[in-house]
């Protein structure tokens, strides 16, 4: 087994718990993951002056209140005891600026749940650890409830190369194998991906009788 492949075993994934401040901060390091975003690019409503003026110190401290209060959702990548992957996830209902995008807005419920972004530090990837995470939060939605789950991957050509920067979405590769499928046509953007959690509409149908 090569090092790689090795490393790679080593890789586990649990929920974002109250207490994990430190780890998240650990993880994203000076630059909130990605420009002062500290994930909070989908929760903050609006864009444009508004959005430059929360990056840095106040997405911070607004994503800390959510880790603390328990009100932020996702999962966790560790190597060992080294954080390297993030993954958000929760009730679509706490990101609202999806509603900003056309080619993200449809009807949707309080069941309904938002897979929306990943974080994994350059040095880590190619290890198959956005994979844990995609799955890992699978589970997580599944089991707390969730009857649907969007994800918003950016296509990416076999010829193409994007940094991370600009798929922090994921990409179709991520979700097709899980079971997501696009809700249109993909182009040449960001898609809207379904994955109904067939076991939990059938639950409520029962729940709900004739």
């Amino acid at each position: 087994m090569s090092a790689r492949k090795a490393s790679a075993a080593s890789i586990r994934t649990r929920p974002l718990r109250r207490d994990d401040w430190p780890v998240v901060e650990s993880l994203f390091g000076a630059n909130g993951a990605c420009g002062g975003c500290w994930c909070m690019w989908w929760r903050v409503p609006m864009g444009g002056k508004t959005w430059e003026a929360a990056k840095g110190a106040p997405n911070r401290d607004a994503f800390r209140a959510l880790v603390e209060s328990g009100a932020a959702s996702g999962v966790l990548a560790f190597d060992r005891d080294i954080p390297v992957g993030w993954c958000a996830i929760g009730p679509r209902s706490g990101f609202p600026r999806l509603e900003r995008s056309k080619a993200l807005r449809r009807e949707w419920n309080a069941a309904t749940w938002s897979l929306n972004c990943l974080y994994v530090p350059a040095r880590e990837r190619g290890r198959g650890i956005a994979r844990a995470l995609v799955a890992a939060a699978v589970n997580l939605a599944r089991a707390r409830g969730a009857a649907e789950i969007e994800a918003y991957p950016q296509f990416v050509a076999s010829d193409e190369r994007q940094g991370g920067a600009f798929v922090w979405t994921g990409v179709p590769a991520l979700f097709e194998p899980l079971g997501f499928r696009p809700a249109a046509k993909p182009g040449r953007g960001r898609s809207l991906y379904l994955l109904p959690l067939r076991r939990q509409l059938f639950a409520a149908a029962q729940h709900r009788g004739p």
